[in-house]
Order: C-alpha cells, then sequence, then structure tokens
C-alpha cells in the first residue's frame, strides 16, 4: 500500500457543504452507481490514486448500493486504518441522506 491512506485530507464545514451541493446536482442516485462511478467519487473524495478504499472498490466490486450499506464493520475488513473511519462513515452518511432524500422526492411525485 501507499502512504496516501495516511494523508487524506480534514476536510472543514465548507468543503462540506461544497460536497453536498456537488451530491445535490448529481443526476445520478448513488444507489444506481456501477463500480466506476463509486471508484469515480472515492477518488474525487480521497486525492490519492492509490488508496486503501480505491483498491477495496476495484477488488470487491463495490456499486453505489454497496457503498450505502458499508459501516466500521466493512471498513474494518477493507483494512481502513480507523483513524480514517470517522471521516469516510461522515461522508457515506450524506450519501445515504441524499438517498433518502431522493426517496422522499420519488414518494412526494407519485403522491401529489
Amino acid at each position: 500500500m501507499s502512504n496516501c491512506t495516511r494523508v487524506w485530507p480534514q476536510r472543514s464545514k465548507r468543503d462540506r457543504l461544497h460536497f453536498k451541493s456537488v451530491l445535490m446536482g448529481s443526476s445520478k442516485r448513488v444507489s444506481y452507481w456501477s463500480v466506476d462511478e463509486v471508484y469515480d467519487w472515492v477518488s474525487k473524495q480521497y486525492l490519492c490514486e492509490q488508496t486503501t478504499l480505491q483498491e477495496a472498490v476495484l477488488t470487491h466490486a463495490i456499486s453505489g448500493r454497496a457503498l450505502l450499506r458499508m459501516g466500521k464493520h466493512q471498513l474494518d475488513r477493507l483494512g481502513i486504518e480507523p483513524e480514517w473511519q470517522q471521516e469516510i462513515l461522515q461522508d457515506l452518511l450524506l450519501l445515504r441522506v441524499q438517498e433518502e432524500l431522493e426517496n422522499l422526492n420519488d414518494i412526494y411525485s407519485v403522491c401529489f
């Protein structure tokens, strides 16, 4: 493994709001992301070329649906170092919230 996993940036509140606004503008739901799209998202979120998470996405064929279901246990099993897990879990929570908002929007548009 490269040293890249040790230099994942800590993102400020402003950066997280930017992440949220970029995600809100996404035209494809996270649950429909392919392995390549998950890899691209991981690459943009964690700026290193070769991270443990990037390798895991390809090795285990992690789709958007699988990404949304990941938790601490899965990160442990993938070999993600504990000091980075909280940041990843926060980003995954944002993805889950976005997915839930889209689900609610779909329900609302059908009912009204």
